[in-house]
């Protein structure tokens, strides 16, 4: 049954009112000033308000301002009850949150129909909120399932941890770091077009293939693809991953493979934001080198040869794999902050205490224009080379 709440300082008004709801079936609870209806109205979070425009205390204006503003009556269908037909007094009523209006003294089958539509309205809104918030709670799920897969941080002889910000529930960035095998540590960070449930179930889809190791080329189905070479992995991901089989979305990726006896990385990229490599102990001494290769992102188009490129990494090493979420970032006065200021904010004056990703992080937060809304995912990487043999 239907609670609707009425407001009038009018005792006979109030009294014609909660009859003719009643007569109707509805549960009926009745107000004789605006401050007393507003408590009501809280402790009751009625289907609907009828509520007199002029009373003393407060108002209707000021009821139905407060009664909106109140997360929990929000929804709630208000009917302001007024003698006023003045255009610019019902368009102040509804700036102020009104629903509809009766006016005074309401003919009785208008306030029926009106608090019928009233309360279809309210339903609905209920059904949207309820749909809402499973929908809210399933991606807040789905959320949590794709954080639990990323990788946990590393402690061998290589340390790697991880920043992951997706600009909504779910993003499009997906990364992983695992040995193949002793000597080969596998690093790869994706950026899936877009965002969302789309983006998020085609880099999750992604992450489990090559986590099985199971990736085939579709012009060689017998052909193992060897998971040391990126080249060799990117050419195979671009062969399943064609954006015509996939709604459109492709994904950029830096694809690296450490070697721990040579001590040399070997990388190949598709349309992704070169790594940063520092070398050398202080800030003093240090040199940055971007790791880059051409190639078009995956799924672009087929039939792509993807390149690779090998570097040496010292003992200082420090390698930082980012999306470009990470420095795409619009700041207070339009521009956008940019690679050049996230790579001076990684440099840091003692090569051999490592940055926190923290301080990173809370540095792009600082300079964006939105705070800590995003308006693209943010994945950062940072990788810190040892010298012992891994666990």
């Amino acid at each position: 049954m239907a609670q609707i709440l009425v407001i009038d300082d009018d005792p006979t008004m109030r009294l014609t009112l909660s009859r003719s709801l009643r007569s109707q079936g509805y549960d009926v609870v009745t107000a004789t000033n605006g401050k007393e209806g507003f408590d009501a109205a809280k402790e009751l979070r009625p289907s609907l308000i009828i509520c007199d425009w002029m009373m003393p205390m407060m108002d209707g204006l000021e009821v139905c301002r407060q009664v909106k503003n109140t997360a929990c009556l929000a929804n709630t269908y208000f009917i302001l009850l007024t003698a006023r037909d003045d255009v610019d007094d019902l368009v102040q009523g509804l700036e102020n949150g009104a629903d509809d209006f009766l006016p005074k003294p309401p003919r009785l089958e208008e306030l029926k129909a009106r608090v019928r539509a009233g309360l279809r309205v309210h339903q609905a809104n209920e059904d949207l909120q309820r749909q809402k918030s499973r929908l809210e709670a399933e991606l807040a799920q789905a959320s949590e399932y794709v954080r639990s897969i990323l990788p946990p941080t590393l402690n061998s002889e290589v340390s790697i941890e991880s920043c992951f910000m997706p600009s909504t529930q779910l993003g499009g960035d997906c990364f992983d770091y695992y040995w193949l095998d002793r000597d080969h540590l596998v690093i790869y960070l994706l950026d899936v077009s877009g965002h969302g449930v789309g983006a998020a179930l085609l880099s999750v889809s992604v992450l489990n293939l090559l986590r099985s190791r199971g990736l085939r080329s579709h012009s060689d189905v017998l052909l193992t693809t060897d998971f040391s070479q990126p080249n060799e992995v990117l050419s195979a991901l671009n062969d399943n991953f064609q954006m015509s089989d996939h709604k459109d979305m492709y994904f950029t990726i830096w694809y690296g493979v450490y070697n721990r006896v040579s001590r040399q990385i070997i990388y190949s990229s598709g349309g992704h934001p070169p790594a940063v490599l520092f070398t050398g102990k202080s800030a003093q001494t240090a040199q940055v080198q971007l790791l880059r290769t051409s190639g078009l992102p995956i799924g672009m188009m087929p039939d792509i040869n993807y390149d690779n490129a090998t570097c040496d990494i010292d003992t200082f090493g420090a390698l930082y794999v980012f999306s470009d979420g990470a420095y795409e970032i619009t700041k207070p006065d339009g521009s956008i902050w940019g690679m050049d200021a996230l790579v001076e904010t990684l440099m840091i004056p003692d090569r051999a205490t490592h940055p926190s990703l923290d301080r990173v992080l809370q540095s792009a937060i600082k300079m964006n224009k939105y705070g800590d809304v995003l308006e693209d995912d943010l994945s950062i990487l940072e990788v810190n080379f040892g010298s012992s043999s891994p666990a």
